[in-house]
């Protein structure tokens, strides 16, 4: 297939573009290299497989619609996979506009560009934040999701809507995946595994918020990229036996699906931290902090509706993927 993948500098995108390629997928990565964090990190993801042969990287902003126009004209794609948003729940408090601009507008410019040029599946990255006040638990597909707490939540709500809309009028195939705090090496910077890495290496306090009583469905990288390629494959077909009368938030009349991708273990975070120590051979310095804005206390994946349609379920193991995540951050930034 001739696939465009947005974000592809990006931790899911480039790890992605990586495993299309292996496949024998030609590649089209578009990023526009933005500096919310270190733009080395990125740099250095691209430089993996920049050179591959069937691999051609485009630095530009999907807010751009006249160059998204063009982008979706001249390669005509069987598959887009739409990773380019603005992350960061926290952020999102102090720079809302941001998540407008990107997840929003930049997210219909891509819808645009699929429903003039007959792609035959548009994938695209929703978030486990989306569940936002839920505490039923785990969080399932057919659970109604109308009460985000961040902006960044809103905007990934955003995207499965205005997603529906297109699957409805236009007939475009489209799935949405919530991604459940995804880690791993080549992880982003502003995230906890990342940030406590590198604050015990240099023997700084870290900020445990809500007094360590967070638990996270944390999704290794290598899991998450194989979910995205078994749905990738399978274009959303509609739910003939949708009802109205008792509408499923999970799937439709129109070609549209949403799926969860989560490891299906949620791990308290002073587990987690413990897993880093372990793997580091430190011990931490805490500062019990409470729960912060926009954040929630717990994530946890129902994930049958992948298991039963796929054949798929995340499965790697925290410590093992801690411990990788940690081999990788000595030799890219100690050696």
């Amino acid at each position: 297939m001739k696939v465009l993948v947005t974000g592809s500098a990006g931790f899911i995108g480039s790890a992605l573009s990586i495993r299309l390629l292996d496949r024998g997928d030609k590649v089209i990565g578009v990023d526009n290299h933005n500096d919310y964090y270190d733009p080395e990190l990125k740099e250095a993801r691209l430089k993996r497989h920049f050179s591959h042969p069937n691999y051609t990287h485009i630095r530009m902003d999907i807010e751009d619609k006249e160059l998204v126009d063009l982008l979706f004209k001249e390669n005509q794609f069987d598959g887009v996979v739409n990773l380019a948003a603005q992350a960061g729940v926290r952020y999102s408090i102090d720079n809302p506009l941001a998540y407008i601009n990107t997840n929003i507008v930049g997210f219909a410019h891509i819808l645009e560009g699929c429903r003039h040029n007959q792609v035959k599946h548009l994938v695209y990255a929703s978030s486990s934040s989306v569940y936002g006040s839920n505490t039923n638990m785990p969080f399932s597909i057919h659970d109604n999701v109308d009460h985000p707490l961040s902006l960044y939540a809103a905007s990934k709500k955003a995207n499965e809507l205005m997603a529906h809309t297109y699957s409805n009028l236009y007939d475009l195939p489209t799935t949405g995946l919530r991604f459940f705090t995804v880690y791993g090496p080549w992880g982003r910077p502003d995230m906890a595994l990342f940030k406590f890495t590198k604050a015990i290496l240099s023997g700084e306090k870290i900020q445990v918020f809500n007094y360590g009583k967070h638990r996270r469905d944390f999704t290794y990288i290598d899991d998450i990229v194989e979910g995205v390629i078994r749905v990738l494959d399978k274009p959303a077909v509609p739910n003939n036996l949708w009802d109205g009368n008792n509408p499923d938030s999970g799937s439709s009349k129109a070609p549209w699906r949403v799926y969860n991708i989560g490891n299906n273990s949620p791990v308290e975070l002073l587990d987690y931290i413990s897993a880093i120590e372990d793997a580091l051979n430190l011990k931490a310095e805490k500062e019990f902090l409470p729960l912060q804005p926009g954040d929630v206390p717990d994530t946890y994946a129902n994930v049958e509706d992948l298991v039963k349609e796929f054949d798929y379920q995340p499965s790697m193991p925290v410590k093992t993927g801690v411990k990788n995540f940690v081999n990788w951050y000595k030799k890219h930034y100690l050696n």
